[in-house]
């Protein structure tokens, strides 16, 4: 056991992607700010959250293939793929000046690429860390996602104060193209298991399966949690004119990855589902302070309570789909997981808009609140005898 509990993470394969990961990501996280773009092109809450949005209709759509080529043709293929289409889309935001087609149309192409790299970038640090260290493995990767959501808000506030949103797409789009490149490098990690036929017909099988649905049902709640604040941070930040879209995820990733790098031994050591608990009340605690939030203070207080939920909701949520899953089917389980949050998204984003716009932000966060409650309590019913 003290044998196993050394095997160590820090493999090549796993410090690939890390770094793979880390540079998409910083990109990724610069896009917390389009929602001001929107804005400014005269956006209102809704419009703003149906577009915001609908990078999850093409997400969604390609999910079936990625988990099935993942499984049949391999990781690297799609790691390819995915880099090249999401260079393209970052590309193309230089290219919008109005709110019409042309922004969906790139919001689709940006949701293929993001689908693709975000489900297989998890899948091969699944397939990297050992077993036994899953839980810590997989909670120490996610800062490779963690750290530049933090970096991406401060560098879209530092160019946003100095120059415009044409300069914030021209840096995302460079970091896309740095992430393309190092991507590149990554090795393929598909495990060998002999029913590799089975993998094409194991959607269904997956989606289906019984100790899998309550899974699926806690991820729809921290999706749409999560959604709240992702999505209408910029705007209400703006609109109540107190603290910064860098602050608050400033404070996030200190909180997340604080938690990861010191205490990622504990969910295993406590148990998965016993640290589910604490983790979803703080990131309820969070979203319930962000939508109060009268200084920059209660910003940044949301920022850390939300992020201290994060920080072991996602890692527990991905070790268990990946324990309850065949190794055969794993690119398919690790990708209906993570087009769960585009399905979130999907929803979540229009619905809140049309809240905001009716009955205002307080409002918006408590209902996101509730709903990461109500699908909480849903999955401990479900999952009571797992």
């Amino acid at each position: 056991m003290n044998d196993k509990a050394r095997e160590p993470i820090w493999t090549l394969p796993f410090i690939l992607a890390f770094a793979g990961h880390f540079v998409f990501a910083l990109g990724f996280w610069t896009f917390v700010h389009l929602p001001g773009f929107l804005e400014e092109l005269g956006g209102k809450e809704a419009e703003i959250g149906t577009i915001m949005g609908t990078i999850a209709i093409s997400a969604i759509l390609i999910r079936p293939w990625i988990g099935k080529a993942m499984d049949s043709r391999g990781r690297r293929p799609v790691v390819i793929f995915g880099a090249i289409i999401y260079f393209i889309a970052t590309s193309a935001y230089l290219s919008v000046d109005s709110l019409g087609p042309w922004v969906y149309v790139i919001r689709i192409i940006h949701g293929l690429g993001e689908a693709a790299l975000f489900s297989v970038m998890f899948t091969i640090a699944a397939d990297a860390v050992p077993a036994s260290r899953r839980t810590e493995g997989i909670a120490i990767f996610g800062v490779s996602g963690l750290l530049p959501l933090s970096m991406g808000g401060l560098l879209g506030d530092w160019i946003l104060s100095n120059w415009d949103y044409h300069m914030l797409f021209t840096v995302s789009a460079v970091i896309s193209l740095v992430a393309m490149f190092v991507c590149l490098g990554i090795p393929e990690t598909r495990p060998d298991v002999t029913n590799r036929e089975t993998a094409n017909s194991g959607i269904l099988s997956v989606f289906l399966n019984r100790s899998l649905r309550p899974l699926w049902v806690l991820t729809l709640g921290f999706t749409f949690g999560i959604t709240s604040y992702f999505t209408f941070l910029k705007t209400y930040i703006a609109d109540g004119e107190i603290g910064s879209v860098g602050s608050f995820f400033l404070a996030y990733s200190i909180a997340s990855v604080g938690l990861r790098v010191f205490f990622s031994w504990i969910p295993e050591r406590l148990g998965l589902k016993r640290t589910l608990i604490p983790s979803l009340l703080c990131l309820v605690a969070g979203i319930l302070v962000l939508g109060n939030a009268t200084s920059g203070t209660q910003i940044a207080i949301a920022g850390a309570l939300c992020g201290l939920g994060h920080g072991y909701i996602f890692p527990i949520l991905s070790a268990l789909v990946v324990t309850r899953t065949e190794v055969a089917f794993r690119g398919v389980a690790m990708t209906l997981f993570t087009a769960l949050f585009d399905v979130g998204a999907l929803i979540g984003a229009p619905l809140l808009g049309w809240v905001i716009e009716s009955n205002g932000y307080s409002t918006m966060f408590s209902l996101a609140a509730v709903m990461v409650l109500s699908l909480s309590g849903l999955y401990f019913v479900l999952d009571r005898n797992d």
